[in-house]
């Protein structure tokens, strides 16, 4: 029998997830425990391309997410509910429905609905009528939902995205006593501060705010769903600033040997930088974050965080070297963080609300 809810993964899940999970190498995912809160099916882009038959390979040419769409839709009539997780699957799903009278109920994540192809598609082919509940994590993209794509208000549903806050823990990851310099080897206590994440980064600016301070800066430029290229890639970087990938654990502790955590931000209007903001508050850090359109909805400044704006490296010296001076400042920054995670932002609290959306 097949799963009441079809779940859509918008990559590829990897064979060990579960066993780096359970040894505590990684996370909980959002969509292992959707899986298991609601009982669905998952499907991934590598699942996908045999489900979508002989056009899967023709659509994957157009877009790496179009056999998602194309699968969820011939398998319509064997799920009662089908939860895509973000517009790149759901819009293209949603305009399929079009085609037949009867469909099953239809939950979509929308991260970003604002650029002009998507919300153009939207207007033309009325896909508000094709999605039963939209979730969103950014008061501008729920606004633009409700104003300008004809959605009504009832229909979405602003949520704060999640973090792990068993893995992302301030006593899972021991400060490092001393460190070892990236560029020369040599053992240094200087504070180091991280920047992490790809989505919509302004490296260069960070690179101009902290040249020749005094402190040592590694960025962590990854991210497995991104689309944007690593904005520090092509930079002349100064000797205190380092650029590499870390995984998942060894990504926590950089969080835990780090003063403070920078997220710098292109200005945009979707939440770029949440994953990275909620795993450095779980982890017990102060954030400092360029404040957007589309990044207003977790920092609280000079309560959990400090907002500078976006392309300001003047602004984010000055925010970066007041807190370097006031440790006890960022720690209170840091704890504040925590605590809002713990209330707002916790995985299990998210799963609860994406389960009743999806039996409502």
């Amino acid at each position: 029998m097949s799963a009441p809810t079809l779940l859509t993964v918008s990559g590829t899940i990897p064979d060990d997830l579960r066993a780096q999970i359970a040894a505590g190498r990684r996370p909980r995912t959002d969509y292992v425990e959707m899986a298991a809160a609601f009982d669905a099916e998952l499907l991934d882009r590598s699942g996908a391309m045999g489900a979508a038959g002989a056009l899967g390979p023709l659509l994957a040419r157009l877009g790496a997410d179009l056999p998602l769409a194309w699968a969820c839709f011939r398998r319509r009539k064997v799920h009662r509910v089908v939860f895509t997780d973000g517009e790149q699957v759901g819009i293209p799903y949603a305009a399929m429905t079009r085609l037949v009278r009867r469909r099953p109920r239809h939950v979509m994540i929308g991260h970003v609905l604002s650029p002009r192809k998507k919300s153009l598609l939207h207007r033309l082919l009325r896909l508000q009528h094709r999605v039963d509940a939209l979730v969103v994590y950014a008061t501008e993209q729920a606004r633009f939902a409700v104003d300008e794509l004809g959605y009504r208000r009832d229909q979405v549903v602003l949520s704060h995205f999640m973090v792990d806050t068993r893995f992302w823990h301030p006593d899972a990851a021991a400060p490092a006593v001393s460190r070892a310099s990236g560029r020369s080897g040599s053992v240094t206590d200087r504070p180091l501060l991280c920047a992490v994440g790809q989505e919509r980064r302004d490296y260069p600016t960070l690179v101009e705010a902290v040249r020749d301070l005094d402190i040592d800066v590694a960025i962590a430029a990854v991210s497995p769903w991104s689309k944007y290229q690593d904005s520090s890639a092509a930079l002349d970087v100064p000797a205190n600033v380092t650029a590499r990938g870390y995984d998942l654990f060894e990504l926590r502790q950089l969080y835990a040997d780090a003063a403070f955590v920078v997220v710098p931000l292109e200005d945009t209007d979707f939440q770029a930088g949440i994953t990275t903001i909620l795993e450095a508050m779980a982890m017990g850090k102060a954030v400092v974050c360029s404040q957007t359109p589309g990044q207003t909805d977790v920092v609280i400044d000079g309560d959990n965080g400090v907002y500078v704006p976006p392309g300001d490296a003047v602004a984010l010296r000055r925010a970066i070297e007041r807190l370097l001076a006031e440790p006890a400042e960022a720690a209170r920054l840091g704890a504040n963080g925590r605590r809002w995670v713990e209330q707002h932002a916790d995985l299990d609290a998210y799963i609860a609300e994406m389960a009743a959306l999806v039996r409502a």
